[in-house]
């Protein structure tokens, strides 16, 4: 990972769109400051896209795509897609699954759920699964006293063998039953909303994250910054990002608003 002041004029010049992860990337300690809004609003008002990509649940994203300066937003880790069409005056929502299949999948998911809580102190149901849709999400330090690393494994290992994919955020782990993640979902908000093959036109796009379930987007994307809170995680992060910011979460967001807006 390098200083992203090493992200050349040449390269930052070209970015068109961010995506960003919000928890400890956009948010800080759970909280979304005056300065990391206004960095996305900032970015937005300048002409570009502003696109969070988070694992958050659909209950928070159909606000985000409303009252957020952003243009969609992906959640559950890939599950969906949203945003507010404004010449229609209405939120509009693309889910990979039909409701059915979503209806099923929360059947199958609430024996792993107990599976989880039985064999694992300490844990607990994350506070928004609630206004989930798709994932189930287990929280190992949000609303919980923080959890050891071989608990977390414990929990992935659990859902795993229960036939979902499941990932590391910086607050819980996530488990789905599908193939998607963040990034197949990224790409399928592009081709159908903005009309844009992503493997085409990457270098146009950016972007931001902390966490171990971001490494997807990491991976694919040329410009791809960390904020300095993922050094706490960068030993369970499978592509590291390109870049690093300085200060961490919300602070190391707008820095690298301020950098590409330069």
């Amino acid at each position: 990972m390098q200083a992203l002041e090493k992200l050349s004029s040449e390269k930052k010049n070209r970015i068109k769109c961010l995506f960003a992860d919000i928890d400890d990337t956009i948010t800080t300690e759970g909280r979304l400051s005056a300065l990391a809004y206004s960095a996305m609003e900032r970015w937005q008002n300048a002409g570009n896209l502003m696109i969070p990509i988070t694992g958050r649940p659909a209950g928070w994203c159909d606000h985000i795509a409303r009252m957020w300066p952003v243009d969609a937003v992906v959640g559950e880790n890939g599950a969906f897609y949203f945003y507010y069409d404004n010449q229609k005056g209405r939120l509009q929502q693309r889910f990979l699954y039909d409701a059915d299949t979503r209806e099923q999948n929360r059947f199958k998911m609430r024996a792993i759920r107990e599976q989880v809580l039985a064999q694992v102190p300490g844990t607990g149901i994350a506070s928004d699964q609630n206004y989930r849709e798709a994932d189930l999400a287990i929280d190992f330090c949000e609303d919980v006293n923080p959890l050891a690393d071989n608990a977390v494994d414990q929990i992935v290992e659990i859902m795993e063998g229960g036939g979902m994919t499941a990932k590391i955020s910086s607050i819980h782990v996530n488990g789905w039953f599908g193939d998607y993640d963040k990034l197949s979902m990224t790409k399928l908000l592009l081709k159908e909303r903005f009309n844009v093959d992503l493997d085409l036109d990457k270098d146009r796009y950016a972007f931001v994250g902390d966490s171990p379930n971001d490494s997807p987007m990491f991976g694919y994307f040329p410009v791809s910054v960390g904020v300095r809170n993922i050094e706490d995680f960068v030993d369970r992060v499978e592509h590291k990002p390109a870049y690093i910011t300085q200060l961490p979460a919300g602070a190391g967001f707008a820095e690298l608003v301020d950098y590409l807006l330069a």
